[in-house]
């Protein structure tokens, strides 16, 4: 990775190279962070000019990218950038002539202009001009072999901007690795705010880039429309190995925005042991309990001892709402189980000895629901016991599975809630507005 010095702006122009930005907070005057740094927005000017930095693309909660213009930034370090304090909360739409940095730029494949060597941006730089304007004047880019540059395929070098040529081709094919481990620390719900900024193409080329269990938890974050086309976009084997890495919910879920016969393949496609749960849960109408459920609650013998509870309880990647209680089934203990015996709080089982069996702490007043029950008598069920999950059983008595308080909220949302939150507009900054015209110009070359 390129090392660059980030230093205070208003001391000696330096060189920042922006893909160590991504995720960094960014503060008002008084201290209070207001954000993180998503990207970078800049403007393509003719005849191979530096293209101008026109500000910083902000996430602001909830998961909103707004714009912070340049002229307002006034620290840039590496673990904070501090502005001016006045922000503007309308959600950025891209113009025509604005691209954007991390999303557009790296992993491009541009040429050297004196050899025609073919080489993969890695990251761009950004130094300050004497009359204060912010440009694009060095990349970094990797060998992707050919003549040139006289250096070891897959090495990095960093050229000038004026080296290089095509940044603006966007038919051809994209990578998608330095954005990837730009964001790599991003949690699933982030990184797929910032995917779904993306245009198809980019995201596609993005999704292609992630391993199977990663692409699976961003997927889950994402609106359906989002879900779906990402989905189509993969070939069918692939698809089939996405779904099978995604909660058993999430997948039927998915899976109910396909064509059936589409829906099919990818279900024959996939594990049948991973198949089948997923199966079990499109039988279900979408709102009732059998719709709502996950397959996968934790699940323990009569005969588990509390320590054996608890350590199910501590694995990280447990979602909460699951991870409050487990369900007392006789075996088998993979759903439908054996007959269930009642469900265990985790609050109760911090108070007992470690060594004591879970069947002396079963909690078997609270009845579990029938998977035909609707969406409305689930809420009401999980608001009068004030709980964040339930059981689902059968008429056999055998535990189905488990509804969480984080299901029921995401289908008494309105269908569209993810997209509504990522989309949100607000006015318009008259001063922003400004800024950027004057920066962009008519024709993107930066002059009116």
């Amino acid at each position: 990775m390129i090392i660059g010095n980030l230093k205070h702006m208003n001391g000696t122009p330096t060189r920042v190279f922006l893909a160590r930005l991504a995720g960094v907070p960014v503060f008002d005057p008084a201290g209070d962070q207001v954000g993180r740094v998503r990207d970078v927005v800049v403007s393509l000017r003719v005849q191979g000019k530096p293209p101008r930095v026109l500000g910083l693309l902000v996430e602001v909660q909830p998961r909103r990218p707004v714009f912070v213009p340049i002229t307002r930034v006034t620290t840039i370090d590496s673990d904070a950038i501090i502005f001016d304090g006045r922000l503007n909360m309308r959600r950025y739409q891209p113009r025509e002539s604005e691209t954007l940095v991390l999303g557009e730029m790296l992993d491009r494949t541009v040429q050297l202009v004196e050899t025609g060597e073919q080489l993969t941006v890695v990251d761009v730089a950004m130094e300050q001009s004497r009359t204060r304007d912010w440009l694009i004047t060095k990349v970094a880019v990797r060998r992707n072999g050919g003549r040139g540059l006289r250096r070891r395929r897959g090495e990095t070098t960093v050229v000038d901007w004026e080296a290089l040529q095509g940044f603006s081709v966007t038919e051809e094919g994209q990578g998608a690795a330095s954005l990837i481990a730009a964001f790599e620390r991003l949690k699933p719900a982030d990184l797929a705010n910032v995917i779904h900024e993306l245009t198809p193409k980019r995201r596609s080329e993005v999704a292609a880039a992630l391993d199977d269990e990663r692409l699976a938890d961003i997927l889950e974050e994402l609106p359906e429309d989002d879900q779906v086309e990402i989905l189509g976009k993969l070939d069918f084997d692939r698809a089939a190995d996405v779904l099978e890495a995604m909660g058993p919910d999430d997948a039927a879920d998915l899976l109910a925005e396909l064509p059936s016969e589409q829906r099919e393949q990818l279900l024959t496609l996939m594990d049948p042991e991973e198949a089948a749960p997923v199966r079990r849960l499109l039988s279900y109408a979408d709102n009732t309990a059998g719709g709502l459920m996950t397959t996968d609650p934790l699940i323990v013998p009569p005969d588990a001892t509390v320590a054996e509870a608890l350590a199910m309880i501590r694995n990280p990647d447990l979602n909460p709402a699951l991870a409050a209680q487990l369900y007392v089934c006789r075996p088998p203990t993979e759903t439908p189980t054996g007959r269930y015996l009642g469900t265990v709080h985790f609050q109760r089982l911090l108070r007992e000895p470690p060594a004591s069996l879970v069947s002396g702490v079963v909690d078997s007043e609270l009845n579990p629901l029938r998977p035909k029950l609707p969406l409305q008598a689930v809420a009401s069920y999980l608001a009068t016991y004030n709980l964040v999950a339930v059981a689902v059983v059968d008429d056999n008595g055998r535990l189905l599975g488990a509804v969480t308080v984080d299901d029921v909220l995401d289908h008494l949302l309105p269908q569209d809630w993810r997209e509504t939150i990522m989309d949100a507009e607000e006015a318009v900054d008259p001063e922003e507005e400004a800024v950027r015209s004057y920066k962009t110009g008519q024709d993107g070359s930066g002059s009116q």
